[in-house]
């Protein structure tokens, strides 16, 4: 019995300072039904993405007007070099993944965001083999890094929901006053904006 009462505290306390398990987030009613395009349908990023969606339990529905749409724009990959051996070849790289979507809410706009990681790799050109492969291993770690991101963004939409209306309420206001009548509270208009987010580990 005190066992249990113990595992009870522990989990209320976990919950009462808002503690989420890695890989958990909150998602807002926006995107509580999406539907899932992309610029490769059968790719990589597509498919971690639909799993991570599937986890957290969205509803995944073909596109409609009706219903909020996440559309993976493209993913890319770069290298730059960061230092040389004293022969002049590469000592070491960095890899930097890139993948940008768009969410569009109907009612409350379109958002285009950006995920960025970059690591470092240390190339050995004795082991040219072995360093491919390093290096498609770590595209496709920080391409799962990314889907994590997007989610995590993904959470944190309805800030940038509430901001859209925000500023959509003020040209409202201010075209009333212009046009010399009392200021109404405006219906929401679709308008894509732009929020760039990047995020570098």
């Amino acid at each position: 019995m005190l066992r249990s009462l113990l595992v009870a505290m522990v989990c209320l306390t976990i919950a009462s300072c808002g503690f989420a398990l890695r890989g958990s987030y909150n998602l807002p009613d926006e995107v509580d039904k999406v539907s899932l395009t992309s610029f490769d349908p059968y790719g990589e990023l597509t498919r971690q993405m639909r799993n991570a969606l599937r986890q957290h339990k969205v509803d995944l529905v073909s596109p409609s007007k009706e219903v909020a749409n996440i559309h993976l724009l493209g993913e890319s990959n770069s290298e730059q070099t960061l230092s040389l051996y004293q022969n002049s070849r590469v000592a070491e790289k960095e890899f930097r993944y890139v993948a940008r979507y768009r969410v569009t809410v109907p009612g409350k706009g379109s958002y285009t965001y950006n995920t960025t990681l970059s690591r470092n790799f240390l190339d050995n050109p004795l082991t040219a083999l072995a360093k491919s492969v390093e290096e498609d291993k770590l595209v496709a770690e920080m391409r799962t890094e990314a889907t994590r991101q997007i989610m995590r963004q993904l959470s944190q939409l309805k800030g940038d929901i509430a901001e859209f209306e925000r500023q959509q309420a003020e040209q409202a206001a201010m075209k009333d006053l212009e046009q010399g009548e009392t200021p109404t509270e405006p219906n929401v208009i679709i308008e894509t904006r732009q929020t760039e987010t990047n995020t570098a580990q």
